[in-house]
């Protein structure tokens, strides 16, 4: 005959009324009466469902993002790029849009304050965009409305260095001697 353990662990309900106490064993799991009682009356169809007075949680506020998951799966439902769409894929899609948006907000609020500037502008927006070698090559097709050029001379066309003087003087230079 061996010994029966027993673990009491305190538990909140869902709809923390009261707390209760679960009690496990090596042969049987019960739960106390009290616990019963509450959790009967918070809950809906005979165990099943959501609690009474829980608050829905959105896949976006699961995901710990800000960007709207529900309505990004909703929108690839809708455009039909694949006849199924997975549970996860708006999940991600959504964190990549949100991470490179918070990265060009970023760039631009950067250029934004170097031009002494608290608003960003679409010009603000476009300058981070160029200067950012990897931003740049995957937007280099987008046109920024209202953005501007980016300000650029051409090498060629730079005045040369003068130099020490040292070497043979140049053709067409202002020193030579007859």
């Amino acid at each position: 005959m061996g010994v029966e353990t027993h673990l009491y662990i305190p538990v909140q309900t869902l709809t923390i009324r009261q707390p209760t106490r679960l009690c496990f064993s090596r042969r049987i799991t019960s739960i106390s009466s009290d616990a019963m009682s509450s959790t009967a009356a918070t809950t809906t169809k005979g165990g099943r469902g959501k609690a009474k007075g829980t608050k829905a949680v959105s896949r976006s506020q699961k995901a710990g993002l800000q960007f709207p998951v529900g309505r990004i799966a909703r929108y690839l439902k809708a455009g039909r790029y694949a006849q199924r769409v997975g549970s996860g894929a708006p999940v991600y899609l959504s964190a990549v849009l949100e991470y490179l948006a918070a990265e060009v907000l970023e760039l631009a609020g950067n250029a934004a304050r170097d031009n002494k500037k608290n608003r960003i502008i679409p010009r603000h927006i476009q300058l981070a965009v160029k200067n950012d070698e990897e931003l740049g090559k995957l937007l280099a097709g987008a046109t920024i409305s209202n953005g501007g050029v980016v300000p650029n001379i051409h090498q060629a066309l730079l005045p040369k260095k003068q130099g020490g003087g040292k070497g043979k003087p140049e053709i067409g230079s202002a020193s030579q001697e007859f």
